[in-house]
């Protein structure tokens, strides 16, 4: 879906991604991982055009990203930042209801095919019951379940995600996780987010994508990176493995 050729952003004399070249498959769930300073938001905000490349080309489905338009942009890929915006005086509806913006402008009119959409994302979030409550009384994790809703609203065939787990307690990030892959699964889905749990990450996704100081260290299934020495390389601290007894995933633990 996503194409990245020789990529490089720099800012005030300083690189913070170095030159990157690497596709994201469709209908995938990929993880970019690695340590605060890395470059995986950097790279996603380049995905999410929230930041201009200093060098070479993102293409969108063979097309340079900079090139289309912000509705065309929008109708294929939806965005989350690690920060939304505050949502004080909005009810869960009305948030959802945003998702629909980019299909119909400033003074469009909401349809009932709009509507339908909406109702949709609700169900599919498990927020329905709550369409009416203020999204400022919401839990922490519900509070990202009706974010995802929006997104899910606008009907993209990809979203990025920015640490969406970020603010969420170890039950709620599994919730949260949980939810994006069935997401995944039954809509076909292209997924790809920053996490920084290499666990939860290995558990939830079809690839992951791991960086060190701007560049790309390592990608791949998760199999192929929970390796001891991958994983020393990426955090630079002695972590060992063990396989769980039920799922077969590898965890990983400082030993």
């Amino acid at each position: 879906m996503f194409k990245l050729t020789d990529v490089e952003f720099g800012t005030q004399g300083k690189t913070i991604l170095n030159s990157t070249s690497i596709e994201f498959e469709v209908g995938k769930v990929t993880s970019l991982l690695g340590h605060n300073g890395s470059g995986k938001s950097t790279l996603i905000k380049m995905l999410a055009r929230q930041q201009m490349t200093t060098k070479g080309q993102i293409s969108l489905d063979g097309k340079n990203i900079d090139e289309l338009s912000a509705k065309e942009f929008a109708l294929k890929v939806a965005y989350l930042p690690q920060h939304p915006p505050m949502a004080d005086g909005v009810k869960v509806r009305e948030l959802v209801r945003f998702g629909r913006y980019p299909w119909k402008g400033l003074f469009g009119r909401y349809s009932d095919k709009d509507e339908a959409y909406i109702d949709q994302a609700l169900e599919q979030v498990g927020l329905f019951a709550m369409q009416d409550r203020f999204v400022a009384t919401l839990s922490g994790g519900e509070r990202q379940r009706a974010w995802v809703a929006m997104l899910l609203a606008q009907h993209s065939e990809c979203i990025l995600l920015d640490e969406p787990t970020s603010a969420l307690d170890v039950a709620h990030q599994f919730e949260l996780l949980a939810l994006i892959r069935d997401l995944n699964e039954s809509l076909d889905l292209t997924v790809i987010m920053v996490l920084h749990d290499i666990n939860i990450a290995a558990r939830f996704s079809d690839r992951m994508v791991a960086l060190h100081s701007g560049r790309v260290l390592a990608s791949g299934s998760p199999n192929d990176l929970m390796q001891q020495d991958i994983l020393q390389s990426i955090y630079g601290i002695d972590l060992g493995l063990f396989i769980h007894p039920e799922t077969g995933h590898s965890i990983s633990y400082i030993r």
